[in-house]
């Protein structure tokens, strides 16, 4: 608890002296330092609110209170290894499976995602007998050694490519070699991994499958809402190929009792309160809402995504596209974290409809979350100062909008 009383720069202090400059803070100019969080809310050191618009861990809201319950429970009662028989871990496996093909109906429990897709290659190198992989460019598959060699948004500033790694092109719409004006880019981007495939066995290098149907499927991260748990799912051929070597796979937390208690919590979450059609439809607002910016404010190149995984591209000029990226960095220090108080610099027309709309996870029933946004300054602004301000600039600013406060439903 004494740790909780300690000032933000002592803090800081103790973390530069005590952990390596490579583990990066988010806002390195003025590191904010959370204390806590509920749902979709963190809260710092002083109580000052942000909406969480950067963690992709905690899946169901931070501290969500069935997952929590179901840590708390389990830990009074045991928290072991899975060599020794109990219900938690087939329990989990099962409502796995019924969320997965048919065929993917083996399971292994790990702690992280990098662990998960290492043990996938493994599986994979010991079925096929080839190392041979295909990954998209700037994709990044975790911390690994393994996984590095496999992450071209890694691998380019170290060791360089592999000659077992080949690289298709990212399927980018926007940037990439075919846009949005090509007739069938999904069909363009799909014959451009059939050509590094074909480029690649032309070399004698080998590749594995055509069955649209993976052999193997990983999670990690969010399956545990912030708990270290994560999964691979195989089939049974891939699985006894791996058993043939006569080497077990073992690992000593994962699949524990807890883990997979809290696993079970975060899939009853998912599925009692909705959260995937949640996502859709405030997605589908959001993405509504950024669609009119982008109408006024020629700064918006474009705008992309799937339910609240939202991108969106922020360019100097139209014709040639090229990035924004100091008004991009003025975005990401202003805006990631968003204050209540200062929630962000959209407008729109047709406010009647909002209340409707829960904006994200709340924990408390009855609870409808309405932002009412005021029309702010265009970005540009921002940056008509001379360069020696530039640094200031990236800090946060009062805000010139505000946001109502919680509406009941």
């Amino acid at each position: 608890m004494a740790a909780d009383q300690r000032g933000k720069a002592a803090t800081l202090a103790l973390r530069r002296r005590l952990l390596s400059n490579s583990c990066r803070l988010f806002f390195p100019e003025d590191p904010i330092k959370i204390v806590r969080g509920q749902g979709q809310y963190m809260y710092d050191e002083q109580g000052a609110e942000y909406i969480d618009c950067i963690n992709n861990v905690a899946h169901v809201g931070h501290c969500h209170p069935l997952v929590v319950q179901a840590a708390h429970e389990q830990n009074q009662v045991l928290n072991t290894n899975s060599r020794y028989l109990h219900d938690n871990i087939v329990d989990y496996a099962q409502r796995l499976s019924e969320t997965l093909p048919e065929k993917l109906c083996v399971f292994y429990f790990l702690n992280s995602g990098s662990e998960a897709n290492d043990l996938a290659l493994r599986l994979a190198r010991q079925y096929t007998g080839h190392w041979d992989v295909v990954v998209l460019d700037h994709a990044y598959h975790g911390h690994l050694s393994s996984l590095i060699d496999i992450s071209p948004y890694k691998f380019r500033d170290l060791d360089g490519q592999k000659e077992w790694v080949h690289v298709a092109p990212l399927p980018d719409t926007y940037r990439g070699p075919y846009r949005e004006d090509h007739p069938n880019p999904a069909v363009a981007y799909a014959s451009e991994v059939k050509r590094v495939v074909s480029s690649a066995q032309e070399k004698g290098r080998k590749l594995q499958g055509e069955d649209f149907v993976p052999d193997i499927v990983t999670m990690g991260k969010s399956i545990g809402n912030g708990h270290p748990v994560a999964c691979v799912a195989t089939t049974q051929a891939v699985a006894r190929a791996f058993e043939a070597t006569g080497v077990e796979y073992f690992n000593t937390f994962g699949g524990s009792p807890v883990s997979c208690a809290v696993g079970l919590a975060v899939l009853d979450v998912l599925e009692k309160e909705q959260l995937q059609a949640h996502a859709a439809c405030v997605g589908s607002f959001l993405m509504e809402l950024l669609g009119q910016q982008k109408a006024k404010h020629p700064i918006l190149g474009d705008i992309r995504g799937v339910g609240l995984f939202i991108g969106v591209d922020l360019i100097k000029d139209e014709a040639t596209r090229m990035p924004a990226t100091e008004e991009a960095n003025y975005v990401v220090s202003r805006y990631f974290f968003l204050e209540t108080s200062c929630l962000c610099s959209v407008h729109c027309s047709d406010w009647e409809r909002a209340p409707l709309l829960p904006l994200l996870f709340d924990p408390r029933p009855q609870t409808c979350w309405a932002h009412r946004v005021q029309p702010v300054p265009s970005l540009s602004s921002h940056f008509n100062q001379d360069n020696t301000k530039a640094a200031g600039a990236l800090r946060p600013r009062q805000p010139q909008a505000c946001i109502s406060q919680p509406q009941a439903a």
